[in-house]
């Protein structure tokens, strides 16, 4: 139970360090309207979405972990990691959450989102990995 624990920390982290600083960086570039570290509250609770989007990134960090059969002495998979977070989080957000946000799912704006999409969640994957070494490490 405590390194399921841990897993859920890792990738709720990795949303704090490494997917909103990559989000920041687009934001600050012009590509994305969206600013990271963002305190609006969301539907249907209220929370502050950067804590909704880093709740998220915890389970996530639970099932991608437990996916990889993570351990602390293995060597680390960082591209699985990397993909995992690109492809697996981008095609749900762009597939399920965006639709249920009402964002729609726009077969030409497709390309644009999904490699944003990869950029920040990819971000996510190696951070919650190296997290996920320093919370479990040797």
């Amino acid at each position: 139970m405590l390194r399921l624990c841990l897993f859920f920390v890792a990738g709720f982290l990795a949303v704090i360090f490494f997917h909103q600083p990559i989000l920041g960086l687009l934001h600050g570039a012009g590509i994305v309207p969206v600013a990271p570290f963002n305190m609006a509250q969301t539907a249907p609770l209220g929370v502050p979405s950067i804590l909704s989007a880093a709740f998220w990134g915890g389970v996530w960090g639970i099932v991608m972990l437990s996916v990889f059969r993570w351990q602390a002495d293995q060597p680390q998979p960082w591209l699985k990691g990397l993909f995992f977070g690109g492809i697996a989080l981008t095609l749900v957000a762009l597939i399920v959450v965006f639709p249920l946000k009402g964002m729609g799912f726009n077969l030409s704006q497709l390309p644009g989102r999904f490699f944003i999409g990869f950029l920040v969640n990819s971000a996510w994957g190696v951070g919650t990995l190296i997290f996920a070494r320093t919370l479990l490490g040797k």
